[in-house]
Parts: C-alpha cells; sequence; structure tokens
C-alpha cells in the first residue's frame, strides 16, 4: 500500500537518511506488542519506511516492561533500535538512562503545517519518547443485558438501581479508582490532586465498595471481553481497542461508552547504545509523521495522537476512535508520573480490598 509523505516529511527523512549512505541496507530493530497491534505498524509504517528508504526492519515482539532492555544496556550488548513502549515505562527508562533523548524540532510538521508541537496531542512529546497511538480505558456494556434504556454515563457503571447486573473490574487499581472519583462528583483536572490525599484515596475506596458485590474480577483483555460477550457480566470497565475488535470483527453486540474515557498513549523510544541512532530517528520521524498514523487506523481502532492525522481519518473509521472530537471531550488524560509516585502504595491497598 502506498503511503505518501508531506514535504516536509520527506526533507526532514532525506536529511536523516543521507548521514548514513554505508548503513542504507541495514535493517533496523523495532520492538512492539505482537499482533493485531503490531500488524498495523507493520502495514502503515514499517512497510512504507522499507519502500521509501531502503531500509528493512526486522519485527521483534514483547510483552513489554523494561527487563530486557535493561539487560541489553548494563551489558553493552544492545539489539534493539527502537522499542514500544507505555508511558510509565518510557519515565522509568529515561529516568534510569535507558533511551536517547529526543528532540521534537526533528519531527516534520503536520500535513496541515502545524508544527510538530503544536500538532501533537498534549503529553505525546516526551523528553525520550515520541507519541504513536492513543488508546483508552472505557466502560463497556452488553446490549443484550439492557432491552430498555441503555447506559451512557460514567455515573451509570455504578448505578445498580437502574442499570442492575455484574459488573467487570480489573485485578489492578489503574483508572478505576479515577471513575470512582469522577462518578463521586470530582472534576476530572483534580482528580489526581484529591487522589493524593487520605481522603481523596478513602473516597474512591468507598466509592468501589457501593458495586464490590456485583463485581467480577479480570486479568487480561481477553478475559475481559469473553465475560460481556458471554453475558456473565452486563458491563465492565474495557479496554477501547479490544471492545471495538469485538464489535467489529466477531460481531458481539457490545457497546462502549466513551463518557470521561481514560487515554494513554504509546510512544517509541530509542535504545540507548544502539549502533544505528540515526535510522531510527528517521524511522520514528516517518512512523509518526501525519499519513503514517492516519493509516494505522484502517487496521486498529486506536488514535492518532497528531491532530493533523485525525483529520485525515476515514470518517466511517472515526467514530470507533478514542481521539474523535465527540468522545474526546469529556476524556481524562492518565497520568504516569502519579502512578509511578504512588503506585506501590495504591496497588497494595487495592490488592487488601480485593481480598476482604
Amino acid at each position: 500500500m502506498n503511503c505518501r509523505l508531506t514535504a516536509c516529511a520527506s526533507y526532514c527523512l532525506m536529511l536523516l537518511t543521507t548521514t548514513v549512505p554505508a548503513r542504507a541496507a541495514e535493517a533496523l530493530t523495532v520492538v512492539s506488542y505482537g499482533g493485531q497491534y503490531t500488524a498495523s505498524q507493520a502495514k502503515a509504517q514499517y512497510e512504507p519506511f522499507t519502500a521509501k528508504t531502503g531500509i528493512g526492519i526486522q519485527s521483534v515482539d514483547y510483552n513489554g516492561g523494561l527487563a530486557e532492555l535493561i539487560a541489553q544496556v548494563r551489558s553493552g550488548t544492545v539489539s534493539w533500535d527502537v522499542v514500544d513502549v507505555e508511558q510509565q515505562d518510557l519515565e522509568r527508562g529515561c529516568a534510569d538512562g535507558l533511551f536517547v533523548k529526543v528532540d521534537p524540532t526533528s519531527l516534520p510538521a503536520g500535513s496541515d503545517g502545524a508544527p510538530a508541537k503544536a500538532d501533537f496531542l498534549p503529553g505525546a512529546l516526551q523528553p525520550c519518547g515520541v507519541g504513536s497511538v492513543v488508546w483508552s480505558n472505557v466502560i463497556a456494556f452488553n446490549q443484550t443485558a439492557f432491552p430498555g434504556a441503555k447506559p451512557k454515563t460514567l455515573e451509570d457503571f455504578f448505578d445498580l438501581k437502574a442499570f442492575p447486573g455484574k459488573r467487570g473490574l480489573p485485578k489492578r487499581p489503574n483508572a478505576l479508582l479515577e471513575w470512582a472519583l469522577m462518578a463521586d462528583g470530582v472534576a476530572a483536572k483534580d482528580v489526581y490532586a484529591i487522589l493524593s490525599t487520605p481522603e481523596g484515596l478513602d473516597r474512591a475506596f468507598a466509592k468501589l465498595d457501593t458495586i464490590k458485590d456485583q463485581a467480577v474480577f479480570w486479568e487480561t483483555g481477553a478475559q475481559m471481553i469473553q465475560l460481556l460477550a458471554d453475558g456473565e457480566v452486563a458491563i465492565s470497565a474495557a479496554y477501547n481497542g479490544r471492545i471495538q475488535g469485538a464489535i467489529t470483527d466477531d460481531k458481539k453486540p457490545l457497546a462502549i461508552i466513551w463518557d470521561r474515557q481514560i487515554w494513554n498513549a504509546d510512544y517509541y523510544a530509542i535504545v540507548a547504545g544502539t549502533k544505528r541512532q540515526d535510522i531510527a530517528k528517521a524511522f520514528i520521524a516517518f512512523a509518526t509523521g501525519t499519513q503514517p498514523l492516519a493509516m494505522q487506523t484502517r487496521y486498529l481502532s486506536y488514535g492518532p495522537v497528531r491532530r493533523s492525522a485525525q483529520a485525515l481519518v476515514d470518517p466511517s473509521l472515526a467514530p470507533s476512535l478514542p481521539t474523535a472530537p465527540g468522545n474526546f471531550q469529556s476524556a481524562l488524560a492518565f497520568d504516569a508520573k502519579w502512578w509511578m509516585e504512588h503506585g506501590d502504595a495504591v496497588n497494595e491497598r487495592y490488592a487488601a480490598w480485593l481480598s476482604q
């Protein structure tokens, strides 16, 4: 499939790749999560990059985390060049010197001419990483469980009287505590400040207590889908991509509530110690350009991190993306730094709450 670059992106790529003519045929190792996600990257980014530059992409799958990166960087035997990481791992890896710093001025402007800093969503440009996709934690429900009125808001998830039925909850508190506070009346902008206080944390757990006796707990996205599709839970905390795949590909009678979705991003980061740093920079500049990001939405229901890319999304696909204007207006950005600072204590308390 052809992929056209903007003039600015082409120029940026030319500048980067012409610095390494001796390595033009050398493959770049890009590490990601496999499955449909990596397949979408291959179609929208890897293959067009190779067609444009002649540089091959060696795709490697992993399960996330920093263990393998730490081993490579500390031993000086780096075999990975670019890694797709979630924000939490990006923050930790950057602080620990596992990733190369990124200069946002080296990235191409959007197709509409907007500079990269203005085109990327807030938080998508980090010191050691460049955002690529937006995915989100959402509430989803089985439509057959509610033959009459359908749940529409975050508050409906906690309303057992108006919308009875089992609730699917993850065995980790990320996003769940934020929802509990917002459903209890806390404005999105105040969530993390209030959650940082003992009283705020107590308030979040008290809200979760109101649905605990109807809760079914899941560990993986696959379990979550099965519980919803089989009708074992009526409504559940969920991942938007998993739900949309079940709707589109498997024709399951599920639906997404976008109200106060909690969005997160994945980032491309360059591994410290790679001998192909210049090629890695060229790849990231290309892969996070307007056209490749827009193209990726054809294969996966994750949103692009560039505003200019959202504008080019197929109108038939746009409503299923987290970044669609109608879906994004009440969204809360996941605060990875907050979870880095408070996660251990909060996870311990949540585990105790689960066992009670």
